[in-house]
């Protein structure tokens, strides 16, 4: 509101200094009485000595004449000659009148019983005053109207009191008696405006003591229906910006009064560089005071109006079809305006979700990022991982990122993924850390609580390429809705994992080749032998990951969603089940489960090594038998003592490597059987990679 304070125009002090234009010289200024001249009377049966008399100098016919007189100045804020209007010094809001204490003890108490109407016009009038003020707002200006509206009868009425007066037809009892139909009305208005001035209410918050009064005076019929109205009244400007939020997606407020504040600072380009992609959820955002007639559907109201904006920043010119029985200008019993609400949510919303499924492809374009980031074409990949093997064994601060992009483009265009459209949107990074350590980036996931220490994460030594590198994707609003900043970094995590399991897999494939290419040897009985079972074993590891990760998580996992967002009813569902996507992927994948990951780390840590270790092993391994059969040649004369020595001191530690490798393979298998075992109580999914895994071992 302050904000709105410093940007509304000012009201010029001459319009409050001027007692001419507020009202105020009536009360700084003695009234001269009108009784004489209703009765005849003229003012100098009155001598200036008779003027200076307690009224109880008068007798009581004639005191009567001067009260009732003195009460219609009072009646509209006019002191009298006999009553008077005190202020309290240091609260010119709080007001009392005093009569004569000389006067007759029936009129003095006739007298106060009509003091709490004039109070009540007194306060009212000042409230009209000051509220209609810029600075007020709209809703303060259209209550101060409405009051104004009513002040203008109960003047009316006033005047008629004093044409019977002037007529010598009013007494005071019969005063009283015309005054008790505004008496309790008054009343009723003078308390709600003793709550809004003493906390300075604005906007909602004078609709809201307009309603909670209105129904504490449901047992008095005609004060209940005269608050309604000024609800109505003082509802109608806000609620022409209520109607320009749902019907046009805009902000109307230039006081600040609306429930809905527009955040200017965030544009929508933030929505692929911040993580919490607080565009969509900040850009718009419902804040303190929503009116109480609107609070059970002021979500569908923010919404609404996100949605006509989203369109609107699209270039997509939209605006809900307006009928007569469409205005929000009224509201009552009968709900109508919430049906109105309603069906302005409803076209915004299929009309938003129309243009971002057809026009922008969202399916298309999510179908895509599957197909690059979680490996469903990976034909592209294997190429990549081809000609980029020299650069992706690299370590992070000598790989040139340009290089990889360029390699990149060339296996996309030199496979099938070029006759994908989207394939110019991928692009190729290599993230600083190693991937358990991206993952502790993950704060808004409740599972990644469970890691009490980030930095506790074990780091690896020699992280190069193939730990970190990753691909991302280029989306445009109003995609980036959707495929959020948040959304592109969880496809990252999954694309790493995936990416560093089809390495391994590679890198043993390459192993179980080269013990093929020595199986025409006889290698039976051998260190050889026992390798080519444990890389066996490896490989049957490796692809039951994948095969688990693939078939068992992301492809029946993908399509669930992709049956969801047929069937989804608006943008925000859209997003939900989206992010759920990602999210039971990421658990399923093992990401959130820390103990878990370390494990299939280790293992893949073991393979990678076992695999570079292959070729030593084999070329050790394989003099053996040329040995031995070079020995039955010459009949054991050619044999060097120190050459056999030599071999069979080589051959022991083959074996050892191999059987060490064997040992710690099995060992970490063996030690994933319990874990899994005890998690897979709490994620059942974990049962079906334990069948894969465990099988493998037991193989």
């Amino acid at each position: 509101m302050d904000s709105a304070n410093s940007s509304c125009p000012s009201t010029p002090r001459w319009n409050v200094e001027r007692p001419f234009l507020t009202g105020r010289f009536h009360q700084e200024s003695k009234a001269v009485s009108r009784f004489a001249e209703a009765k005849g009377l003229s003012m100098e049966s009155f001598s200036c000595s008779g003027l200076d008399k307690a009224i109880g100098c008068f007798d009581a016919a004639v005191q009567e004449l001067i009260v009732i007189d003195d009460l219609l100045s009072a009646m509209v804020a006019i002191e009298g000659r006999y009553i008077s209007i005190k202020r309290v010094r240091g609260k010119e809001d709080n007001v009392t009148f005093l009569v004569d204490p000389s006067m007759d003890l029936a009129l003095q108490e006739l007298a106060k019983k009509i003091f709490p109407l004039c109070e009540s016009f007194l306060m009212i009038s000042q409230f009209v005053e000051s509220r209609s003020q810029f600075k007020n707002g709209l809703v303060n200006h259209a209550f101060a109207a409405a009051l104004r509206a009513l002040l203008l009868d109960y003047q009316a009425m006033v005047a008629q009191l004093e044409h019977q007066f002037q007529l010598g037809r009013l007494s005071i009892q019969g005063l009283w008696f015309y005054c008790q139909p505004m008496m309790g009305s008054m009343l009723a208005l003078s308390i709600v405006i003793q709550r809004a001035s003493a906390n300075n209410f604005s906007g909602s918050a004078v609709l809201n003591l307009l309603q909670s009064q209105a129904k504490a005076m449901a047992g008095d019929n005609a004060v209940r229906l005269l608050l309604e109205k000024m609800v109505q009244c003082a509802s109608n400007a806000y609620l022409g910006i209520l109607e320009r939020w749902v019907y046009e997606g805009v902000i109307d407020d230039p006081y600040g009064e609306f429930f809905i504040v527009e955040n200017k600072s965030l544009q929508k380009e933030s929505l692929t560089q911040d993580y919490d992609a607080k565009y969509w959820r900040q850009r718009y955002s419902l804040k303190d005071g929503i009116p109480s007639f609107l609070a059970n559907i002021a979500g569908t109201i923010l919404t609404t109006g996100k949605y006509l904006n989203v369109m609107r920043e699209c270039g997509h010119t939209v605006q809900v079809p307006v009928s007569e029985n469409s205005k929000l200008m009224t509201f009552g019993s009968n709900h109508h305006y919430l049906e109105c609400i309603k069906a302005a949510y409803d076209f915004a919303s299929s009309e938003l979700l129309n243009l971002i499924k057809e026009k922008y492809d969202l399916v298309g374009k999510l179908r895509s990022i599957k197909h690059y980031l979680l490996l469903d074409q990976g034909d592209f990949l294997v190429h990549f991982m081809d000609i980029a093997r020299d650069e992706l064994t690299k370590k992070l601060d000598d790989i040139s990122v340009e290089k990889l992009q360029s390699l990149l483009d060339l296996a996309l265009r030199t496979t099938a993924a070029a006759a994908d459209p989207c394939h110019e949107d991928l692009t190729c990074c290599v993230e600083r850390s190693s991937l358990l350590k991206g993952l502790g980036a993950l704060k808004d996931i409740e599972t990644m609580r469970n890691i009490s220490d980030v930095s506790n994460l074990e780091e690896p030594l020699n992280v190069t390429g193939l730990e970190t590198f990753s691909l991302s994707y280029k989306v445009q609003w109003p995609l980036s809705i959707v495929i959020s900043r948040k959304a592109l970094r969880k496809y990252h995590l999954i694309f790493r994992f995936l990416f560093h399991c089809k390495h391994v897999d590679r890198q043993l494939c390459g192993a179980w080749q080269v013990h093929q290419g020595v199986r025409a040897l006889n290698m039976r009985g051998t260190a050889i032998s026992r390798s080519s079972l444990l890389c066996r074993s490896m490989l049957k590891f490796i692809n039951s990951l994948l095969h688990y990760l693939t078939f068992e998580v992301l492809e029946p996992n993908w399509h669930i969603m992709h049956n969801r967002l047929q069937s989804a009813k608006s943008i925000d569902e859209v997003i939900q089940h989206h992010d759920f996507f990602l999210d039971k992927c990421l658990r399923e994948c093992l990401l959130l489960l820390p103990d878990l990951l370390k494990k299939m780390e280790r293992l893949k840590s073991l393979c990678l090594q076992y695999a570079a270790a292959t070729q030593w092993l084999i070329s050790s391994s394989i003099e053996i038998p040329q040995l031995d059969e070079s020995s039955h040649g010459s009949l054991g004369n050619s044999r060097s003592p120190s050459r056999a020595l030599k071999l069979s001191t080589r051959n022991a530690a083959v074996t050892d490597s191999i059987l060490k490798f064997e040992r710690e393979f099995n060992a970490e298998l063996q030690s994933l059987g319990p874990i899994l075992s005890s998690s897979s109580q709490a994620e059942p999914y974990l049962t079906h990679l334990a069948q894969w895994i465990l099988g493998a071992g037991k193989d």
